[in-house]
């Protein structure tokens, strides 16, 4: 029995690695990649090693404008979902209204859909308004999805939150603001940092709702794109992608980190 248990262990174990191999393989070669000497395809092993890719993708100015749009999208379109995802979350966890339900399903469906139908949607949307594509085009495509990302945090957080710390602060004679201050944002904040990390990151890497709202703009992910479509020097293409990687696990590390101990109830006596 104790032999079957050790047996049935080790293949749990095993099935893992393999998982975990499947899954990061492709990625630990992306940063292989970045370091080739090979400037026009792909060999394995690589003929050698060499770090003159990152100084040609540092000097590279197309890089930096992908960069820098990006962040902006990204930085922007977390900004509104906070404001929105927190703003949605409260007044549904908080109150009881007909067609809560709804509303709550109306909020989760863009990320519920393909990213191919929202961008389609969005590209409908501005040819009929008129409204030409620009940075703000491309951050309204976004913030749709960074919306539902921080709803989500924000909502599970908040159901989780006690209404009698709620109660106990007005009956202290605190006003609303004060109450919202020192009781409720310290016992959402974190959930509230997460869902905006997980935003950031997800914006960061957007590729579908970006190219049916950008127009003639080229963030990193679509910069990316081009380049493997015609390459100018495959390597640096590496390099931006071992930037995104980290730019986008850190983000999502750290919310982790922030949401892991999540699953007690605030004022609960816990």
């Amino acid at each position: 029995m104790h032999s079957d248990r050790n047996r049935s262990s080790f293949g749990l174990k095993l099935a893992a690695a393999g998982g975990l191999i499947f899954m990061h393989l492709p990625i630990v070669l992306i940063f292989v990649y970045a370091f080739t000497t090979e400037e026009h395809s792909y060999q394995w092993p690589p003929p050698g090693l060499t770090l003159k890719w990152f100084e040609a993708a540092w000097n590279r100015p197309d890089v930096w404008e992908a960069l820098w749009l990006s962040v902006r999208v990204s930085t922007v379109s977390t900004l509104i979902a906070l404001i929105l995802g927190s703003l949605c979350a409260a007044a549904v966890s908080g109150s009881k209204f007909f067609g809560r339900e709804t509303i709550s399903l109306l909020v989760i469906l863009p990320i519920a859909l393909p990213g191919i139908i929202t961008g389609i949607a969005l590209r409908s949307a501005f040819s009929l308004a008129d409204i030409p594509f620009s940075f703000w085009t491309i951050v309204l495509g976004h913030a749709t999805f960074c919306v539902v990302v921080v709803y989500n945090n924000a909502v599970a957080r908040f159901r989780r939150l006690s209404g009698s710390l709620v109660e106990a602060a007005m009956d202290l004679g605190a006003d609303q603001f004060q109450t919202f201050r020192y009781v409720i944002l310290p016992n959402i904040g974190t959930a509230l940092l997460a869902g905006g990390m997980l935003a950031f990151a997800l914006s960061f890497d957007e590729v579908i709702v970006t190219t049916f709202t950008a127009g003639q703009q080229s963030t990193l992910p679509i910069w990316m794109l081009e380049e493997l479509v015609r390459p100018r020097q495959r390597p640096v293409t590496n390099v931006v992608a071992m930037v995104v990687v980290l730019v986008t696990f850190l983000p999502i590390l750290a919310a982790y980190y922030f949401t892991r101990g999540g699953s007690d109830v605030e004022g609960q006596g816990k």
